[in-house]
Protein backbone atom coordinates (compact mmCIF):
# COMPACT_ATOMS: atom_id res chain seq x y z
CA UNK A 1 0.00 0.00 0.00
CA UNK A 2 2.79 2.89 1.04
CA UNK A 3 4.33 2.00 -2.70
CA UNK A 4 1.18 2.36 -4.60
CA UNK A 5 0.42 5.69 -2.37
CA UNK A 6 4.20 6.62 -3.26
CA UNK A 7 3.10 5.81 -7.28
CA UNK A 8 -0.24 8.08 -6.89
CA UNK A 9 1.87 10.72 -5.40
CA UNK A 10 4.17 10.50 -8.02
CA UNK A 11 1.20 10.43 -10.45
CA UNK A 12 0.02 13.90 -9.10
CA UNK A 13 3.60 15.68 -9.73
CA UNK A 14 4.42 14.62 -13.16
CA UNK A 15 3.20 16.61 -16.01
CA UNK A 16 3.38 15.37 -19.46
CA UNK A 17 3.12 19.10 -21.69
CA UNK A 18 2.27 17.59 -25.12
CA UNK A 19 3.39 19.71 -28.39
CA UNK A 20 0.70 21.43 -30.21
CA UNK A 21 0.74 23.54 -33.58
CA UNK A 22 -1.61 26.62 -34.46
CA UNK A 23 -4.35 24.69 -35.75
CA UNK A 24 -4.65 22.51 -32.87
CA UNK A 25 -4.56 26.03 -30.43
CA UNK A 26 -7.52 27.59 -32.72
CA UNK A 27 -9.56 24.70 -32.28
CA UNK A 28 -9.18 24.20 -28.11
CA UNK A 29 -10.97 26.05 -26.02
CA UNK A 30 -8.24 28.98 -25.86
CA UNK A 31 -10.67 31.70 -28.13
CA UNK A 32 -13.99 29.95 -26.20
CA UNK A 33 -15.21 33.27 -25.43
CA UNK A 34 -18.45 31.27 -23.70
CA UNK A 35 -17.45 31.25 -20.37
CA UNK A 36 -17.77 34.92 -19.99
CA UNK A 37 -21.55 34.79 -20.43
CA UNK A 38 -21.85 32.55 -17.61
CA UNK A 39 -24.30 33.75 -14.53
CA UNK A 40 -22.86 33.62 -11.22
CA UNK A 41 -25.31 30.60 -10.44
CA UNK A 42 -24.16 28.26 -13.40
CA UNK A 43 -22.86 25.24 -12.38
CA UNK A 44 -19.22 24.66 -12.75
CA UNK A 45 -17.88 23.18 -15.85
CA UNK A 46 -16.70 18.99 -15.76
CA UNK A 47 -12.76 20.41 -16.45
CA UNK A 48 -13.14 22.81 -13.32
CA UNK A 49 -14.80 19.47 -11.30
CA UNK A 50 -11.75 17.57 -12.30
CA UNK A 51 -9.17 20.00 -10.91
CA UNK A 52 -10.58 20.39 -7.76
CA UNK A 53 -11.15 16.90 -7.23
CA UNK A 54 -7.15 16.29 -8.32
CA UNK A 55 -6.14 18.57 -5.93
CA UNK A 56 -8.63 17.01 -3.10
CA UNK A 57 -7.24 13.53 -3.82
CA UNK A 58 -3.72 15.45 -3.49
CA UNK A 59 -4.08 16.37 -0.50
CA UNK A 60 -5.35 13.27 0.71
CA UNK A 61 -2.70 10.70 -0.83
CA UNK A 62 -0.14 13.54 0.95
CA UNK A 63 -1.35 13.95 4.28
CA UNK A 64 0.99 12.47 6.61
CA UNK A 65 -1.98 11.79 8.72
CA UNK A 66 -4.05 8.30 9.42
CA UNK A 67 -6.25 8.90 6.30
CA UNK A 68 -9.53 7.77 8.27
CA UNK A 69 -8.84 11.60 9.92
CA UNK A 70 -8.71 13.55 6.85
CA UNK A 71 -11.82 11.59 5.65
CA UNK A 72 -13.91 12.37 9.00
CA UNK A 73 -12.35 16.27 8.63
CA UNK A 74 -13.36 16.44 5.24
CA UNK A 75 -16.32 13.99 5.36
CA UNK A 76 -18.97 16.11 3.53
CA UNK A 77 -16.78 15.96 0.50
CA UNK A 78 -15.79 12.28 0.50
CA UNK A 79 -19.06 11.84 1.27
CA UNK A 80 -20.62 12.89 -1.36
CA UNK A 81 -22.09 10.67 -3.95
CA UNK A 82 -20.43 12.68 -7.26
CA UNK A 83 -16.80 12.36 -5.29
CA UNK A 84 -16.83 8.84 -5.23
CA UNK A 85 -18.34 8.12 -8.54
CA UNK A 86 -15.13 10.04 -10.06
CA UNK A 87 -12.98 8.35 -7.57
CA UNK A 88 -14.46 4.68 -8.51
CA UNK A 89 -14.09 6.10 -12.80
CA UNK A 90 -10.25 7.26 -11.49
CA UNK A 91 -9.68 3.69 -10.18
CA UNK A 92 -11.34 1.73 -13.35
CA UNK A 93 -9.47 3.69 -15.59
CA UNK A 94 -6.14 3.98 -13.97
CA UNK A 95 -3.77 1.12 -15.20
CA UNK A 96 -1.19 1.06 -13.07
CA UNK A 97 -1.69 -2.04 -10.93
CA UNK A 98 -0.28 0.09 -7.66
CA UNK A 99 -2.29 2.80 -8.09
CA UNK A 100 -5.40 0.57 -8.61
CA UNK A 101 -4.31 -0.83 -5.28
CA UNK A 102 -3.89 1.91 -3.04
CA UNK A 103 -7.02 4.23 -4.33
CA UNK A 104 -9.34 1.16 -3.80
CA UNK A 105 -7.79 1.05 -0.88
CA UNK A 106 -8.60 4.49 -0.07
CA UNK A 107 -12.44 4.08 -1.45
CA UNK A 108 -12.71 1.22 1.17
CA UNK A 109 -11.88 3.54 4.10
CA UNK A 110 -14.02 6.18 2.90
CA UNK A 111 -16.77 3.31 2.71
CA UNK A 112 -15.79 2.22 5.86
CA UNK A 113 -15.93 5.61 7.73
CA UNK A 114 -19.25 6.70 5.81
CA UNK A 115 -20.96 3.29 7.03
CA UNK A 116 -19.66 4.42 10.51
CA UNK A 117 -20.92 7.24 10.58
CA UNK A 118 -24.27 6.43 9.16
CA UNK A 119 -24.84 3.69 11.80
CA UNK A 120 -23.71 6.05 15.16
CA UNK A 121 -26.46 8.20 13.66
CA UNK A 122 -29.11 5.72 13.64
CA UNK A 123 -27.79 4.77 17.35
CA UNK A 124 -28.16 8.07 18.60
CA UNK A 125 -31.44 8.58 16.73
CA UNK A 126 -32.67 4.92 18.43
CA UNK A 127 -31.84 5.84 21.87
CA UNK A 128 -33.65 9.39 21.47
CA UNK A 129 -36.49 7.90 20.27
CA UNK A 130 -36.04 5.31 23.26
CA UNK A 131 -35.89 8.43 25.93
CA UNK A 132 -39.16 9.66 24.15
CA UNK A 133 -40.86 6.36 25.02
CA UNK A 134 -39.53 6.13 28.51
CA UNK A 135 -40.68 9.56 29.03
CA UNK A 136 -43.86 9.42 27.82
CA UNK A 137 -44.50 6.22 29.87
CA UNK A 138 -43.36 8.22 33.27
CA UNK A 139 -45.96 10.66 31.93
CA UNK A 140 -48.70 8.55 31.51
CA UNK A 141 -47.54 6.49 34.80
CA UNK A 142 -48.05 10.05 36.60
CA UNK A 143 -51.49 10.85 35.19
CA UNK A 144 -53.02 7.65 36.11
CA UNK A 145 -51.51 8.01 39.78
CA UNK A 146 -53.53 11.13 39.68
CA UNK A 147 -56.68 10.31 38.56
CA UNK A 148 -56.12 7.05 41.33
CA UNK A 149 -55.32 10.01 43.63
CA UNK A 150 -58.80 11.71 43.29
CA UNK A 151 -60.64 8.85 44.54
CA UNK A 152 -58.42 8.19 48.08
CA UNK A 153 -60.63 8.64 51.09
CA UNK A 154 -58.60 10.09 54.20
CA UNK A 155 -57.67 6.65 55.26
CA UNK A 156 -56.10 5.79 51.69
CA UNK A 157 -54.62 9.00 51.93
CA UNK A 158 -52.54 8.12 55.34
CA UNK A 159 -51.35 5.14 54.03
CA UNK A 160 -49.91 7.07 51.24
CA UNK A 161 -48.71 9.40 52.87
CA UNK A 162 -46.46 6.59 55.69
CA UNK A 163 -45.61 5.45 51.74
CA UNK A 164 -43.84 8.21 50.72
CA UNK A 165 -41.76 8.87 54.41
CA UNK A 166 -40.40 5.65 53.35
CA UNK A 167 -39.63 6.53 49.78
CA UNK A 168 -36.33 7.78 50.23
CA UNK A 169 -35.50 4.86 51.81
CA UNK A 170 -36.58 2.40 49.50
CA UNK A 171 -35.16 4.52 46.68
CA UNK A 172 -31.48 3.92 47.71
CA UNK A 173 -31.69 0.26 48.71
CA UNK A 174 -33.44 -0.10 44.94
CA UNK A 175 -30.71 1.57 43.74
CA UNK A 176 -27.90 -0.53 45.21
CA UNK A 177 -29.90 -4.08 44.81
CA UNK A 178 -28.99 -2.24 40.87
CA UNK A 179 -25.42 -1.51 41.14
CA UNK A 180 -25.64 -5.08 42.72
CA UNK A 181 -27.16 -6.91 39.82
CA UNK A 182 -25.55 -4.51 37.24
CA UNK A 183 -25.40 -6.27 33.71
CA UNK A 184 -22.28 -7.30 32.44
CA UNK A 185 -20.07 -6.56 28.86
CA UNK A 186 -20.98 -9.95 28.10
CA UNK A 187 -24.91 -9.93 29.48
CA UNK A 188 -25.68 -6.70 27.43
CA UNK A 189 -27.78 -7.70 24.46
CA UNK A 190 -26.42 -6.67 21.15
CA UNK A 191 -27.59 -3.55 18.97
CA UNK A 192 -28.62 -3.65 15.13
CA UNK A 193 -26.18 -1.21 14.96
CA UNK A 194 -23.05 -3.30 16.53
CA UNK A 195 -24.71 -6.36 14.46
CA UNK A 196 -24.53 -4.28 10.87
CA UNK A 197 -21.14 -2.64 12.19
CA UNK A 198 -19.89 -6.40 12.12
CA UNK A 199 -21.44 -7.56 8.39
CA UNK A 200 -18.15 -6.73 6.70
CA UNK A 201 -15.98 -8.84 9.03
CA UNK A 202 -18.71 -11.78 8.98
CA UNK A 203 -18.13 -11.55 5.41
CA UNK A 204 -14.52 -12.34 5.75
CA UNK A 205 -14.20 -14.70 8.31
CA UNK A 206 -17.58 -16.94 7.04
CA UNK A 207 -17.81 -18.86 4.21
CA UNK A 208 -17.65 -19.13 1.20
CA UNK A 209 -13.73 -19.90 1.58
CA UNK A 210 -11.37 -19.23 -1.02
CA UNK A 211 -9.47 -22.20 -2.50
CA UNK A 212 -7.39 -23.99 -0.18
CA UNK A 213 -8.95 -21.66 3.36
CA UNK A 214 -10.13 -23.48 6.30
CA UNK A 215 -11.60 -21.93 9.10
CA UNK A 216 -8.22 -22.50 11.09
CA UNK A 217 -6.15 -20.54 8.70
CA UNK A 218 -8.78 -17.72 8.23
CA UNK A 219 -8.64 -17.90 12.46
CA UNK A 220 -5.10 -16.95 12.02
CA UNK A 221 -5.10 -14.63 9.45
CA UNK A 222 -7.66 -12.50 11.28
CA UNK A 223 -7.07 -13.14 14.75
CA UNK A 224 -6.44 -9.61 15.65
CA UNK A 225 -9.82 -8.81 14.56
CA UNK A 226 -11.47 -10.59 16.80
CA UNK A 227 -12.04 -8.50 19.62
CA UNK A 228 -14.51 -9.43 22.54
CA UNK A 229 -17.33 -7.59 20.14
CA UNK A 230 -17.07 -9.47 17.45
CA UNK A 231 -17.00 -12.59 19.29
CA UNK A 232 -20.47 -11.72 21.01
CA UNK A 233 -22.01 -11.49 17.43
CA UNK A 234 -20.50 -14.57 16.47
CA UNK A 235 -21.71 -16.64 19.78
CA UNK A 236 -25.14 -15.48 19.05
CA UNK A 237 -25.15 -16.77 15.37
CA UNK A 238 -24.22 -20.00 17.01
CA UNK A 239 -26.82 -19.92 18.80
CA UNK A 240 -29.08 -18.96 16.39
CA UNK A 241 -28.11 -22.12 14.75
CA UNK A 242 -25.46 -21.03 12.52
CA UNK A 243 -23.01 -23.52 11.38
CA UNK A 244 -20.62 -21.63 10.03
CA UNK A 245 -20.39 -19.54 13.35
CA UNK A 246 -19.91 -22.37 14.99
CA UNK A 247 -16.94 -23.62 13.52
CA UNK A 248 -15.09 -20.59 13.36
CA UNK A 249 -15.78 -20.01 16.99
CA UNK A 250 -14.31 -23.79 17.66
CA UNK A 251 -11.12 -22.76 15.52
CA UNK A 252 -10.67 -19.70 17.27
CA UNK A 253 -10.66 -21.44 20.87
CA UNK A 254 -8.04 -23.94 18.90
CA UNK A 255 -6.24 -20.87 17.97
CA UNK A 256 -6.14 -19.34 21.93
CA UNK A 257 -4.94 -22.70 23.60
CA UNK A 258 -2.21 -22.72 20.94
CA UNK A 259 -1.35 -19.40 22.05
CA UNK A 260 -1.94 -19.94 25.41
CA UNK A 261 -0.14 -23.14 25.47
CA UNK A 262 3.44 -20.98 23.56
CA UNK A 263 3.12 -18.17 26.20
CA UNK A 264 3.20 -20.91 29.00
CA UNK A 265 6.01 -22.27 27.84
CA UNK A 266 8.31 -18.75 27.22
CA UNK A 267 7.05 -17.80 31.20
CA UNK A 268 8.81 -20.90 32.04
CA UNK A 269 11.71 -20.24 30.11
CA UNK A 270 12.11 -16.41 31.58
CA UNK A 271 11.60 -18.21 35.25
CA UNK A 272 14.30 -20.42 34.54
CA UNK A 273 16.53 -17.95 34.62
CA UNK A 274 16.29 -17.67 38.27
CA UNK A 275 17.49 -13.95 38.94
CA UNK A 276 15.15 -10.98 38.44
CA UNK A 277 17.91 -9.01 36.03
CA UNK A 278 18.24 -12.35 33.92
CA UNK A 279 14.55 -12.90 33.84
CA UNK A 280 13.93 -9.37 32.48
CA UNK A 281 16.90 -10.23 29.88
CA UNK A 282 14.89 -13.14 28.86
CA UNK A 283 11.72 -10.81 28.63
CA UNK A 284 13.37 -8.55 26.42
CA UNK A 285 14.57 -11.09 24.27
CA UNK A 286 11.34 -12.44 23.99
CA UNK A 287 9.82 -8.70 22.31
CA UNK A 288 12.48 -8.31 20.04
CA UNK A 289 11.13 -11.61 18.75
CA UNK A 290 7.82 -10.70 18.57
CA UNK A 291 6.56 -13.41 21.44
CA UNK A 292 5.28 -10.41 23.87
CA UNK A 293 1.29 -11.52 23.22
CA UNK A 294 -1.86 -10.88 24.97
CA UNK A 295 -1.55 -14.37 26.58
CA UNK A 296 1.55 -13.68 27.89
CA UNK A 297 0.98 -10.78 30.09
CA UNK A 298 -2.35 -12.54 30.87
CA UNK A 299 -0.94 -15.27 32.01
CA UNK A 300 1.62 -13.38 34.21
CA UNK A 301 -1.32 -11.59 35.59
CA UNK A 302 -2.94 -14.73 36.51
CA UNK A 303 0.59 -16.05 38.01
CA UNK A 304 0.25 -12.97 40.26
CA UNK A 305 -2.94 -12.89 41.19
CA UNK A 306 -2.75 -16.80 42.83
CA UNK A 307 0.41 -15.68 44.75
CA UNK A 308 -0.91 -13.26 46.44
CA UNK A 309 -4.51 -15.57 47.22
CA UNK A 310 -1.57 -18.03 48.39
CA UNK A 311 0.02 -15.29 50.62
CA UNK A 312 3.24 -15.42 48.71
CA UNK A 313 3.42 -11.92 48.54
CA UNK A 314 7.52 -12.00 46.82
CA UNK A 315 6.61 -13.80 44.51
CA UNK A 316 3.57 -11.68 43.00
CA UNK A 317 5.56 -8.68 43.36
CA UNK A 318 7.83 -10.30 41.06
CA UNK A 319 5.06 -11.49 38.35
CA UNK A 320 3.68 -7.95 38.02
CA UNK A 321 7.18 -6.54 37.99
CA UNK A 322 8.14 -8.93 35.30
CA UNK A 323 4.81 -8.34 33.45
CA UNK A 324 5.45 -4.28 33.78
CA UNK A 325 8.69 -4.77 32.09
CA UNK A 326 7.08 -6.98 29.24
CA UNK A 327 4.93 -4.17 28.39
CA UNK A 328 7.21 -1.62 28.46
CA UNK A 329 9.35 -3.57 26.02
CA UNK A 330 6.45 -4.31 23.95
CA UNK A 331 5.55 -0.62 23.64
CA UNK A 332 9.06 -0.17 22.56
CA UNK A 333 7.84 -2.72 19.64
CA UNK A 334 5.35 0.16 18.62
CA UNK A 335 5.45 2.04 15.07
CA UNK A 336 5.06 5.21 16.65
CA UNK A 337 5.64 7.49 19.94
CA UNK A 338 2.59 8.47 20.08
CA UNK A 339 0.56 4.34 19.97
CA UNK A 340 3.17 3.67 22.69
CA UNK A 341 1.98 6.72 25.01
CA UNK A 342 -1.41 6.24 24.63
CA UNK A 343 -1.00 2.58 25.65
CA UNK A 344 0.87 3.52 28.93
CA UNK A 345 -2.14 5.63 29.74
CA UNK A 346 -4.93 3.43 28.96
CA UNK A 347 -2.64 0.92 31.35
CA UNK A 348 -2.83 3.77 34.23
CA UNK A 349 -5.61 3.83 36.33
CA UNK A 350 -4.39 7.33 38.11
CA UNK A 351 -5.17 10.78 36.78
CA UNK A 352 -2.06 12.16 38.51
CA UNK A 353 0.27 9.44 36.93
CA UNK A 354 -1.01 10.19 33.20
CA UNK A 355 -0.95 14.03 34.16
CA UNK A 356 2.98 13.28 34.49
CA UNK A 357 3.15 10.99 31.83
CA UNK A 358 1.45 13.59 29.23
CA UNK A 359 3.71 16.37 31.16
CA UNK A 360 6.93 14.39 30.49
CA UNK A 361 6.19 13.62 26.74
CA UNK A 362 5.08 17.06 25.67
CA UNK A 363 7.97 19.33 27.25
CA UNK A 364 10.10 20.64 24.88
CA UNK A 365 13.81 19.03 25.22
CA UNK A 366 17.31 19.95 24.69
CA UNK A 367 18.94 17.57 21.64
CA UNK A 368 21.67 16.05 23.34
CA UNK A 369 23.27 15.47 19.70
CA UNK A 370 23.76 18.49 17.19
CA UNK A 371 22.09 17.22 13.88
CA UNK A 372 24.04 16.60 11.23
CA UNK A 373 22.60 18.70 8.73
CA UNK A 374 24.63 20.28 5.97
CA UNK A 375 25.04 23.61 7.15
CA UNK A 376 26.51 22.41 10.44
CA UNK A 377 28.62 20.29 8.72
CA UNK A 378 30.32 23.42 6.94
CA UNK A 379 30.17 25.17 10.35
CA UNK A 380 32.38 22.56 11.63
CA UNK A 381 34.85 22.58 8.92
CA UNK A 382 35.27 26.29 9.03
CA UNK A 383 35.72 26.04 12.77
CA UNK A 384 32.45 27.83 13.54
CA UNK A 385 30.33 26.41 16.26
CA UNK A 386 27.23 24.56 14.77
CA UNK A 387 23.42 25.31 15.40
CA UNK A 388 21.78 23.77 18.14
CA UNK A 389 18.52 22.30 17.12
CA UNK A 390 15.27 23.93 18.55
CA UNK A 391 14.10 21.93 21.58
CA UNK A 392 11.06 19.58 20.86
CA UNK A 393 8.61 17.33 22.28
CA UNK A 394 9.05 13.47 22.56
CA UNK A 395 5.61 13.59 21.20
CA UNK A 396 3.32 16.75 19.77
CA UNK A 397 0.05 17.50 21.45
CA UNK A 398 -1.20 17.68 17.49
CA UNK A 399 0.29 14.41 16.76
CA UNK A 400 -0.71 12.36 20.05
CA UNK A 401 -4.40 14.38 19.06
CA UNK A 402 -4.56 12.69 15.56
CA UNK A 403 -3.13 9.42 16.92
CA UNK A 404 -6.67 9.57 19.33
CA UNK A 405 -8.69 10.25 16.83
CA UNK A 406 -7.38 7.37 14.42
CA UNK A 407 -7.32 4.59 17.72
CA UNK A 408 -11.41 5.99 17.82
CA UNK A 409 -12.76 5.81 14.56
CA UNK A 410 -10.74 1.97 14.64
CA UNK A 411 -10.87 0.52 17.84
CA UNK A 412 -13.42 3.22 19.61
CA UNK A 413 -16.29 0.04 19.97
CA UNK A 414 -13.88 -2.30 22.20
CA UNK A 415 -14.93 -2.67 26.04
CA UNK A 416 -11.53 -3.32 27.74
CA UNK A 417 -12.55 -2.25 31.03
CA UNK A 418 -15.93 -2.94 33.03
CA UNK A 419 -15.47 -0.07 35.78
CA UNK A 420 -13.56 2.66 33.04
CA UNK A 421 -15.98 2.00 30.30
CA UNK A 422 -14.80 1.34 26.40
CA UNK A 423 -12.52 2.17 24.72
CA UNK A 424 -13.82 5.64 23.54
CA UNK A 425 -14.90 6.81 26.72
CA UNK A 426 -11.50 6.18 27.86
CA UNK A 427 -9.67 7.80 25.14
CA UNK A 428 -11.64 11.26 25.52
CA UNK A 429 -10.60 11.19 28.75
CA UNK A 430 -7.06 10.99 28.28
CA UNK A 431 -7.72 13.15 25.23
CA UNK A 432 -9.54 16.42 27.41
CA UNK A 433 -6.48 15.93 30.09
CA UNK A 434 -3.95 16.13 27.57
CA UNK A 435 -5.81 19.12 25.99
CA UNK A 436 -5.17 20.70 29.58
CA UNK A 437 -1.78 19.38 30.02
CA UNK A 438 -0.52 21.15 26.32
CA UNK A 439 -2.24 24.46 27.15
CA UNK A 440 -0.48 24.62 30.29
CA UNK A 441 2.74 23.87 28.57
CA UNK A 442 2.28 25.87 25.58
CA UNK A 443 -0.70 28.42 26.39
CA UNK A 444 -3.77 28.34 24.48
CA UNK A 445 -4.26 27.30 21.12
CA UNK A 446 -5.28 29.91 18.62
CA UNK A 447 -8.09 29.93 15.71
CA UNK A 448 -7.07 30.31 12.20
CA UNK A 449 -8.51 34.02 12.01
CA UNK A 450 -6.76 34.55 15.44
CA UNK A 451 -3.11 33.08 13.59
CA UNK A 452 -3.95 35.10 10.32
CA UNK A 453 -4.35 38.43 12.53
CA UNK A 454 -0.67 37.50 14.39
CA UNK A 455 0.93 36.66 11.73
CA UNK A 456 0.08 39.83 9.86
CA UNK A 457 0.39 41.87 12.63
CA UNK A 458 3.82 40.86 13.31
CA UNK A 459 4.78 41.44 9.82
CA UNK A 460 3.58 44.54 9.33
CA UNK A 461 4.05 48.02 10.62
CA UNK A 462 0.92 49.98 11.40
CA UNK A 463 1.06 53.61 9.48
CA UNK A 464 0.41 55.20 12.74
CA UNK A 465 3.30 53.47 14.39
CA UNK A 466 5.83 54.64 11.49
CA UNK A 467 3.83 58.34 12.74
CA UNK A 468 4.68 58.13 15.96
CA UNK A 469 8.53 56.77 15.38
CA UNK A 470 8.67 59.93 13.29
CA UNK A 471 7.46 62.15 15.91
CA UNK A 472 10.00 60.65 18.19
CA UNK A 473 12.70 61.25 15.74
CA UNK A 474 12.00 65.04 14.96
CA UNK A 475 12.19 65.54 18.83
CA UNK A 476 15.69 63.91 19.08
CA UNK A 477 16.40 66.19 16.40
CA UNK A 478 16.89 63.63 13.72
CA UNK A 479 14.76 63.28 10.35
CA UNK A 480 13.29 59.38 9.69
CA UNK A 481 14.60 58.02 6.37
CA UNK A 482 11.17 58.13 4.93
CA UNK A 483 10.52 61.72 5.82
CA UNK A 484 13.35 63.50 4.41
CA UNK A 485 12.20 66.71 2.67
CA UNK A 486 15.70 67.26 0.48
CA UNK A 487 16.17 63.49 -0.02
CA UNK A 488 16.18 64.53 -4.06
CA UNK A 489 18.33 61.83 -5.05
CA UNK A 490 16.11 59.24 -3.53
CA UNK A 491 13.34 60.28 -5.94
CA UNK A 492 12.16 58.02 -8.27
CA UNK A 493 13.70 58.61 -11.82
CA UNK A 494 11.33 60.87 -14.21
CA UNK A 495 9.53 62.39 -11.22
CA UNK A 496 9.71 65.70 -9.31
CA UNK A 497 10.00 67.11 -5.96
CA UNK A 498 6.14 67.15 -5.72
CA UNK A 499 5.79 63.52 -7.00
CA UNK A 500 4.08 64.37 -10.37
CA UNK A 501 5.21 62.89 -13.26
CA UNK A 502 8.08 65.18 -15.98
CA UNK A 503 7.77 65.14 -19.06
CA UNK A 504 10.28 66.75 -22.16
CA UNK A 505 12.90 68.93 -20.28
CA UNK A 506 10.06 70.63 -17.98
Amino acid sequence: QAAGRRRVQQRHVEHFQPLHGIMDEVNSDAFDLSDLLKGDDDEPSNNDMEKAYEMFLGQLVFSSNDPRIDIMENYDLCADPQWISWLERKISNTRDVEEKMALGDLKEMIVDVKKRVELSKQAEERAAAEAEDAEKSRIAAAEAEMEKGKSLTGADLLKKAAAVDTAGVDAIVKEQQGEETKQTFYEKELTPEIRTSYEEMCSKVLPPYKAGDTPASIVFNYYDQFDAQFIKVLNERAMNGDDDSKAVLDALAEEQQKRVNAATENIKEVLSKGEPMRMEGAIVKLAKEGKIDEPFLLLLEANADQARAAGAVGPAELMMKLRQRAMSEKDKQSASKEIKLLRQLLREPDSNKREALLTDAFTPKEALIVPGTAANAAKAIDGESQDDEKPMPEVPPPDFINCCKAVLLNFGNLNIDEERGDLSVQIKQIASEAEVVATRIYGKGMSAREQQDRAWKEQTTSIFDLEQLEIEAERRGETAPWANPDGGDDLIPGFGPDGKMTIGGS
